[in-house]
């Protein structure tokens, strides 16, 4: 890759109370086989002792930028993040997760080696050490797509590299909302008609919730700001038609007595198990298994499943009753 002063390099990352993995990511940065030429962190907040592990980094002469903001989301964060950065090509990355060592160099090589892509997205894969972990990934990641140079998921803003005009252009990132805000941003950029590539080698491990109990919690956040973000029909929408199917499956009941509602009932616990399948043919050769395996991962998917239905129900209310009086205009 070239060196000129146009092809350098800022890494964009928003945080806020990520003392646990910033350090980490910070030293995966700085070990890339392509150093980026800084690294520009936006804290958004941090009650933590994130800001002073980003602040040794500076004084141990890291080309590490650290902006601060008193109560910024993700999108705002980003933001300030490109804002203040030095260069001409952003690569955005986040915390909570580790990069590959040449997943600078592997997004790089798409976009200023003669190709005529003006953005490329890398890969992203979950870490999976437990039986939980590897069965959440089936239940709600998308199957990965194979590419002759590798697997690659839907796009995703934690391995990307865009020119700055490209956000400059789209106007940055909606800065209102917790979730979902990445997905608008890569819309508005796919819209606006720029030239996308794939890096399947610029793969980063993404660290999912370790529980059910914190996945219900994750997916209630994700919920409400996917219909704040205009998306429910997207998910909201073919997930609430059938459980209204299953609803008017129990209304005979009113006729032939509350035995009836065992036919919902069963309806139900059948639509469980059949995505829970569906989700594990679907993953049958990016997660291969034998029999007993797959049995295992299928008792764990199903909560898994009704934990996300159960998400999508409650953070669907708390949007009812926080966001709907305001009236925001994307959800409608």
């Amino acid at each position: 890759m070239s060196t000129e002063p146009s092809q350098k390099i800022s890494v964009v990352v928003p945080v806020r109370n990520e003392a646990e993995t910033i350090g980490g990511l910070l030293d995966a940065l700085l070990t890339q086989s392509l150093l980026p030429n800084e690294i520009v962190v936006t804290d958004g907040g941090s009650s933590d002792q994130t800001r002073a592990i980003i602040q040794g980094f500076i004084d141990r002469g890291a080309p590490v930028k650290l902006c601060t903001d008193r109560n910024s989301l993700p999108g705002r964060s980003r933001n300030i993040g490109v804002a203040n950065s030095s260069f001409e090509w952003i690569a955005f990355i986040d915390a909570g997760v580790t990069p590959v060592v040449t997943w600078l160099q592997s997004l790089a090589d798409k976009v200023m080696n003669g190709s005529d892509a003006e953005v490329v997205y890398g890969a992203y894969e979950p870490v999976t050490h437990s039986l939980f972990e590897e069965s959440a990934a089936i239940a709600y990641l998308t199957p990965p797509d194979r590419t002759e140079e590798g697997p690659v998921r839907p796009y995703s803003i934690a391995s990307a590299l865009m020119p700055k005009q490209a956000w400059e252009k789209v106007g940055g990132f909606p800065e209102d909302l917790r979730s979902a805000e990445d997905l608008l941003f890569m819309n508005k950029i796919e819209a606006a008609g720029f030239r996308i590539a794939r890096a399947p080698q610029a793969l980063v491990h993404w660290k999912l919730q370790p529980s059910l109990w914190k996945t219900f919690r994750r997916f209630v956040v994700y919920a409400r700001n996917n219909i704040r973000a205009g998306l429910w029909r997207n998910w909201q929408a073919p997930l609430l038609r059938n459980y209204l199917i299953l609803v008017l499956t129990g209304l005979p009941a009113i006729i032939f007595g509350f035995k009836w509602l065992i036919v919902p009932v069963v309806l139900w616990l059948g639509l469980l198990a059949a995505r829970a399948a569906r989700s594990l043919w679907q993953n049958r050769q990016h997660y291969p298994a034998g029999l007993m395996r797959n049995l295992f991962r299928f008792t764990v998917i199903v909560p898994i499943l009704l934990a996300l239905d159960c998400a999508t129900f409650v953070g669907t209310l708390i949007w009812i009753v926080r966001d709907l009086p305001s009236k925001n205009p994307r959800a409608h």
